[in-house]
């Protein structure tokens, strides 16, 4: 019986969703003929069926890597048939997303396949240079790759690469569709690259569990069972989080529901919940039963119900995307600089008044900041609950940080820095130094490495691949203060003198890697100087100070050049925007060197003070100790020294 529910349960949902599939587009008319140049029936439903496939199988091959990562052991046969899995899953996704593109040409140019030349030039430019076209070749050879290395990779930290890869091939999906076109672009994009990745993790983990069920005994099978179900619930956290964002963007107030696509999206959301309810069945019910022996038939109808479900998720998810949103994507006619550059008009006139009124959310940091609190203090209370101490003013400093960096990411920096060089500037510098020193104040890592339970089966978890990043090569060598220091300085001028800076400025993407790429550096600075973390490397208190001050000092004059350069950065960018109110582009850049100069001064003076007190706390300690020695040797030490001058003054 479970051979038949093991090839049931995956027919269930790829025919669920095809019918689901069916069903959305006609009644949300997404395959409906269009009156001028229209594509044809085998593109209006072939295109969307091979975007399932495209899903399905992406989902195939993520959730296998992550299990392979996370949950299995690399000495028994589930971690081979996992990474065999994957291959067929990126296969799939090669051949599909091939077709898929193939088949959105011929839905953009409403014409028929053909072998001539012509044909085939056309195609060419398509995929060359047209944007969708990009994409979808982008993901095909993404996935074509993906496919040779789950073949070929079988070292577990190399797959860490390979599943970073997988991901990648995400990126271009999401920047197409409803996304590209909708007026909160950038939020669009992040909230549907969210979706698609930590869904298609959900549902690729469960169908990969159900395909290696034979290989697992009872007692692994809980063990897989309760860690895909932990991945699950924050998968069905950030799936949520990430649809309501996507349906407020497009529906935008509650009469829209009533419509083709509103009413789709209720069928989605009653799908999500009915898989949130199954969620909590695995952690109350199902692990127990599975744990007294008794729970193998409990799991296979809740993993049947479970994948016919996301099957209506899944279909109409696609359908979704085909279907006419309630609010048109209607262009302006008479676009204004600022809206031709960055999508959006001008915001107002920044005030002090609206330092705490305009907000542009940006869903990938707000959750970061909220698993990383729940996650800091659900360790602290494990620790509590087992009678270790931890001293409040840590977790306070992490909250802050947390809290501090979701005000620099969603608050109105984030409204204006594409407007105002000096906002960006007053971002970067928050970002790059007084957030570190709040989260390296925290000790994140020492919390971690004691309220994380050690996995003793040989699998890693986030222990072990924390351990395994912190005493890497790479991790040791980052660790090294005069590396970090380096980083830090040449950082500025890496970033701002090359074409990373209008990469970071005008694209999403690059705007998130500028947040984590200071994140990163300037966590590393700090932790090199201040850090209460183990670190390979360091250096005495006097050359920490040297360090600070030699560094601090480069970055000063990198503000004083901006202060007092008549060069302006970005001139089509910040001197085309249009702003009738504030100051002048070159002017507002000035300010912006003003602010990397002096409000660089208070994390310096801070990160001073800091060296400082641990210096006279390490020395005070150190006197302790010897006290404490002389105390126990009767001052053999002093005795001794005392003796060898006397002999000295014999010797004479």
């Amino acid at each position: 019986m479970p051979k038949v529910i093991r090839i049931a349960g995956p027919a269930a949902l790829v025919a669920v969703a095809f019918i689901a599939l069916i069903l959305g587009l006609e009644y949300g008319g997404g395959a409906t003929a269009l009156l001028l140049e229209d594509p044809g029936p085998l593109v209006r439903f072939g295109l969307p069926i091979a975007t399932l496939f495209v899903n399905l199988s992406a989902s195939l091959t993520l959730g296998a890597l992550l299990l392979a990562l996370f949950v299995l052991r690399r000495d028994k046969p589930e971690f081979n048939r996992a990474l065999d899995v994957a291959a067929a899953g990126a296969a799939l996704l090669t051949v599909s997303a091939a077709i898929t593109g193939f088949l959105s040409f011929l839905n953009v140019t409403a014409s028929s396949a053909s072998l001539d030349s012509k044909f085939g030039q056309i195609l060419g430019q398509f995929l060359s240079s047209v944007p969708l076209g990009q994409a979808w070749l982008e993901t095909t050879l993404v996935a074509a790759a993906v496919t040779v290395l789950c073949f070929a990779v079988r070292n577990l930290t190399a797959l860490v690469f390979v599943a970073v890869l997988a991901t990648l091939a995400l990126v271009p999906m999401a920047q197409q569709g409803h996304a590209a076109g909708t007026d909160g672009h950038d939020a669009a994009i992040t909230a549907l690259f969210l979706h698609l990745l930590f869904s298609a993790v959900w549902l690729g983990g469960l169908l990969t569990l159900v395909l290696l069920v034979k290989q697992l005994d009872n007692a692994r099978l809980v063990d897989a069972v309760s860690r895909y179900s932990t991945v699950a619930l924050i998968c069905f956290i950030v799936v949520a989080a990430s649809g309501y964002v996507s349906a407020e963007l497009r529906i935008g107030s509650l009469d829209r529901l009533l419509t083709p696509y509103g009413i789709l999206v209720l069928v989605k959301v009653a799908a999500l919940i009915v898989l949130g309810l199954i969620g909590a069945m695995y952690r109350r019910l199902l692990i127990r039963r599975l744990n007294d022996g008794q729970g193998r038939a409990m799991f296979w109808r809740i993993v049947v119900a479970e994948l016919v479900f996301m099957g209506v998720a899944s279909g109409v998810a696609v359908a979704l995307a085909r279907t006419a949103t309630p609010i048109p994507e209607v262009l302006p006619s008479s676009p204004t600089p600022a809206e031709i550059l960055t999508g959006s008009p001008v915001p107002p006139e920044l005030t002090y008044g609206n330092f705490f009124t305009q907000w542009n959310f940006d869903l990938l940091w707000l959750l970061i900041c909220g698993f990383g609190i729940f996650f800091y203090i659900a360790g602290v209370v494990r620790l509590r609950s087992r009678g270790d101490s931890w001293p409040m003013y840590r977790t306070v400093l992490w909250v802050l940080g947390m809290l501090l960096l979701v005000f620099v990411t969603n608050g109105f920096m984030n409204v204006y820095e594409k407007y105002l060089f000096s906002v960006h500037m007053m971002g970067h510098m928050i970002l790059a130094m007084m957030i570190p020193i709040l989260l390296v104040s925290a000790g994140p890592v020492t919390l971690a490495m004691r309220a994380i339970k050690k996995r003793t089966d040989g699998t890693r978890g986030a222990r072990e691949w924390l351990l395994l990043t912190v005493h890497s090569r790479v991790g040791t060598f980052l660790a090294n203060p005069i590396v970090a220091a380096v980083l830090f300085a040449t950082s500025l001028l890496t970033f701002y003198y090359t074409p990373l800076f209008r990469w970071s400025t005008t694209d999403h993407i690059g705007h998130e890697w500028m947040i984590f790429h200071f994140l990163i550096v300037g966590y590393l600075f700090a932790q090199a100087l201040i850090g209460i973390d183990p670190v390979p490397h360091k250096l005495p208190y006097p050359f920490k100070l040297l360090l600070l001050l030699a560094t601090m000092a480069f970055h000063a004059f990198f503000g004083l050049t901006l202060m007092t350069g008549s060069g302006l950065l970005l001139a089509d960018w910040y001197g085309s925007m249009g702003r009738a109110w504030g100051a002048s582009a070159i002017a507002d850049q000035q300010a912006g060197g003003g602010i990397a100069w002096s409000i660089g001064e208070i994390p310096t003076v801070i990160l001073a003070i800091v060296v400082a007190i641990q210096w006279g706390r390490s020395d005070a300690k150190e006197s302790k100790r010897l006290d404490r020695n002389a105390d126990r040797t009767n001052d053999a030490e002093l005795n001794e020294y005392n003796a060898m001058l006397q002999r000295l003054d014999k010797t004479r």
